[in-house]
């Protein structure tokens, strides 16, 4: 049998990931920072170390053939930053792994990560993927066009009556469920790829997202778009006024929102069945509080 580590396996890739493993036949061993926070996880082993303090990492990979990081932050507290994990954690990982005799390490970054190098989350990925090609260790970099769970935001305007858009509205996208993309991730460590390009079964404008989230919620379509100077303008103010924790990621997303984010079409599972989970989940939480509210 086969022995992984999952490094940031309570994320929401992550978790996705040790039950993709585990489903394969691989021994699975989740790294988490707190027991209590992986007692649900698909794991054959679990080992609690702080991956931004390398002393507390020495041992965990003897007999591991493969480590998967999807170890990232996208809001920064406990007063790390994203060259604190995203880079260092990482790099600490890595140094483990080379330590222990690891053959092989697959590292989780971001798509068309070249054009968004002035973005700190990104440029400190970059940097760590850098590393890692030079490393002297078979690695495989999976870069994933969004997740499902990314595309919340567009649902939780929709929900306030409004989705309110830079430009046009028609960057395009074909964000991936995260099971799907543990597949993919899976599949593309399997065939020994150096680098993935990995994107979701179905590809939408930022328009038709938002038409999705109003359908699943059973509401009128109200979609208002902004001249992108003031996108633009944004990207220039927020690391100037905004907390770190709150510029870091929309700096991402205000970034990445201009682009299409497009890739290679993997898995099945569809984002209008996605948001009709959440509508569904809405109103399940709407109707509980009612009745907590009758007298």
């Amino acid at each position: 049998m086969k022995h992984v580590l999952i490094a940031g396996a309570t994320g929401y890739l992550g978790r996705h990931l040790c039950a993709e493993y585990q489903r394969r036949g691989w021994h699975v061993t989740a790294l988490v920072r707190r027991k209590t926070g992986g007692a649900d996880l698909a794991a054959d082993s679990i080992i609690e170390a702080e991956a931004t303090w390398p002393a507390s990492l020495h041992g965990t990979m003897a007999n591991i053939d493969l480590v998967v990081s999807a170890l990232g932050i996208t809001r920064q507290a406990d007063g790390v930053g994203y060259w604190d994990v995203d880079y260092q954690a990482n790099v600490n990982l890595l140094e483990e792994a080379l330590r222990s005799n690891v053959l092989h390490f697959a590292f989780v970054h971001v798509l068309h990560a070249d054009r968004m190098d002035h973005v700190p989350l990104v440029a400190a990925k970059a940097a760590f993927v850098r590393k890692l090609q030079t490393a002297g260790i078979q690695s495989t970099i999976i870069a994933p066009t969004g997740y499902f769970s990314d595309m919340g935001d567009f649902f939780t305007m929709a929900k306030a009556g409004r989705v309110w858009l830079f430009g046009k509205g028609q960057s395009r996208i074909n964000p991936i469920d995260g099971a799907d993309l543990a597949t993919a991730t899976f599949d593309a460590v399997g065939r020994g790829a150096a680098w993935a390009d990995i994107g979701g079964p179905k590809t939408f404008t930022q328009d038709e997202v938002a038409a999705l989230c109003f359908k699943a919620l059973d509401q009128p379509q109200h979609i208002t778009h902004l001249p992108d100077v003031l996108r633009r303008l944004s990207l220039w103010l927020l690391p100037r006024l905004a907390p770190r924790r709150i510029a870091g990621p929309a700096q991402f997303f205000l970034t990445a929102a201009a682009m299409n984010m497009t890739a290679p079409p993997h898995g099945t599972r569809q984002l209008a069945d996605h948001f009709q989970s959440l509508a569904a989940s809405s109103d399940a939480a709407s109707a509980q509080n009612t009745k907590g509210d009758t007298p």
